[in-house]
């Protein structure tokens, strides 16, 4: 005798059913979104905690892929661009995609196919990297001044910092500079990307959604003891 599939009819209108899964699905994609948006939103306007919100932005949206598909994944994202573009207007709401967004669709993704964490970890700090400038070149047109000064700043001081070490006999020109403010970025993105892989090892087996093994180079890197 087998067992028949749980059913919920929606009130006055007989001919909409949906299974149970169904209806678990939608319920995880409303929260997780909203869980997205709202360490969005921690991350934009309070003033601490922000490497905290920053390493947990992408996970919901992954966890969601993992447990329920790309499709699950694609509708959160969208949920929650629609409601930060609710909660924060049109301008600030969408700069959620770059880069965290991006980031969360693709390693959901790929975790979910199984890809290798190479493969995963090398296109993530491109699209990370990338996703990162693009928000610099959106908030120097928003706040009228070039951001990227900022940036060119740090890895100018870098090189400073490098060039008296080593006491090289040479002053840095600015494709130098520049070269390496594009390093710095690159590198953070790097760090990033690795964080966020040990992170989903650490947690999401815990939820029902296990990630695939980092390779045994970076195992012993990466892997938590448990609590």
């Amino acid at each position: 005798m087998t067992k028949s599939k749980r059913r919920i009819v929606w009130p006055n209108q007989p001919n909409r059913e949906i299974t149970r899964i169904q209806a678990i699905r939608m319920m995880e994609t409303s929260y997780l979104s909203a869980t997205f948006a709202l360490i969005w939103i921690a991350l934009y306007y309070l003033p601490i905690g922000g490497a905290l919100f920053r390493m947990a932005l992408p996970l919901p949206l992954a966890l969601l892929q993992v447990r329920r598909g790309p499709r699950a994944g694609c509708e959160g994202l969208i949920l929650s661009v629609f409601l930060l573009v609710a909660l924060m207007g049109p301008v600030r709401g969408p700069m959620v995609l770059f880069p965290y967004g991006s980031l969360a669709l693709w390693l959901g993704w790929s975790w979910h196919k199984g890809l290798s964490w190479w493969v995963s970890w090398m296109v993530g700090i491109v699209l990370g990297s990338t996703g990162f400038l693009i928000r610099v070149w959106a908030l120097s047109i928003l706040v009228g001044e070039n951001l990227w000064v900022v940036i060119t700043r740090a890895g100018s001081s870098l090189l400073d910092r490098i060039v008296d070490l080593f006491s090289l006999p040479f002053v840095p020109e600015l494709s130098q500079v520049q070269l390496m403010a594009i390093f710095l970025v690159v590198f953070q993105e790097f760090i990033y990307v690795l964080l966020l892989h040990a992170l989903a090892l650490w947690l999401f087996p815990r939820l029902k959604a296990p990630i695939p093994e980092p390779p045994n180079i970076l195992h012993n890197l990466v892997v938590l003891d448990p609590l």
